[in-house]
């Protein structure tokens, strides 16, 4: 006769090996798969799966020690690769850190359990077009309406001029920095001049004040969009305030920046779009939205020569206007989708 504690010990002779070469694949910005081998004995055994994910920084790995001690995410053991997706709010672009054990459910309702796997990193990735088409659902019901404008414009300081000029006269595309949503595939690898186009309600013109600078670059908007550029919507985001912004990419058909886009951003119709419309004809007639702000990434270099450079009449010490590194307000209803920020 074997009593109940008999039972328990060759029970816990019996334990379950450790899982071993966690693998990470089908990676996007809110979801991955993972998988790692163990042995057919346990395979025939395991009842549910125990996955711990964490952050990479700052974050203290494996701190679920203690076998009696639930995890974040149990599930039932099935085939892998095992699909995450929807049980942590995943953020794009961010580092995190993997460990799993198994477990073998018990009739009191206890778990008999692996000791951990090692941690494995990775890194989540950008948001897909489907997820930009939200973004842009978004944007076009805050648009407004179109108003006419002539210019586009870039205000930097005049130390940055003099550097363009020492250049041989050209402003150069230079990487998009990470203003806006964390998931945008544009942020820190799109090349670009970054130009605006609002104009003021009352005059028609470009703002007088501006947080970049006191000098302003102004060229004629049909030497930058013409009936060959094509139009990507990018972004929609705010910075904790009523203001949103709306980041358009203009690239020349057939460029590297074009290239860039078609695979990963939602192309616009220049002549029908409600953020940035272009209408040809003997007086070409260009509009822009009234009610957000637009930022707008020309993928070419412009040549100071084909406009003017002049000081501006307002302010340019706004710094709390600025957008450059700006984070996104992950609060707002208005400009966030549900997969991160």
């Amino acid at each position: 006769c074997i009593d109940n504690m008999s039972v328990k010990a060759m029970a816990e002779v019996e334990l379950l090996s450790t899982p071993r070469d966690t693998e990470i694949s089908d990676v996007t910005c809110d979801s991955f798969r993972v998988s790692w081998e163990m042995s057919h004995e346990d395979a025939s055994r395991v009842t549910h799966y125990f996955i711990d994910l964490s952050r990479k920084e700052g974050s203290q790995h494996n701190r679920f020690k203690h076998r009696d001690v639930p995890t974040k995410l149990v599930a039932k053991a099935g085939p892998l690769p095992m699909a995450v997706r929807g049980h942590w709010f995943l953020s794009p672009r961010t580092e995190y850190c993997v460990a799993v054990q198994t477990a073998i459910r018990q009739p009191d309702g206890d778990y008999q359990v692996s000791e951990w796997s090692q941690v494995v990193e990775f890194c989540t990735g950008d948001y897909a077009m489907e997820h930009l088409q939200q973004l842009l659902d978004k944007a076009q019901a805050a648009a407004g309406r179109l108003l006419r404008f002539s210019v586009f414009y870039r205000n930097q300081s005049p130390e940055y001029f003099h550097y363009v000029r020492l250049c041989g006269g050209a402003m150069l595309p230079s990487f998009k920095d990470n203003s806006g949503s964390h998931g945008s595939p544009i942020n820190g690898k799109l090349r670009s001049v970054f130009l605006g186009c609002n104009t003021e309600f009352d005059t028609g013109l470009p703002p007088k004040d501006s947080p970049y600078g006191p000098l302003r670059f102004q060229i004629s908007a049909d030497r930058v969009l013409t009936p060959s550029t094509n139009l990507y919507f990018a972004d929609f985001y705010c910075m904790y305030t009523a203001y949103h912004y709306v980041v358009l990419v203009l690239a020349p058909a057939g460029s590297e920046g074009d290239s860039f886009c078609k695979s990963r951003l939602p192309r616009l119709d220049l002549s029908s779009n409600p953020f940035l419309t272009f209408t040809p004809g003997d007086v070409p007639a260009f509009c822009h939205a009234s009610d957000v702000i637009l930022e707008v990434l020309y993928t070419e270099p412009l040549l100071l020569e084909h406009g003017i450079l002049a000081q501006i009449s307002g302010h340019h010490q706004l710094m709390s206007l600025s957008t450059a590194n700006a984070k996104k307000d992950p609060s707002c209803k208005v400009c966030n989708i549900s997969v991160g920020r």
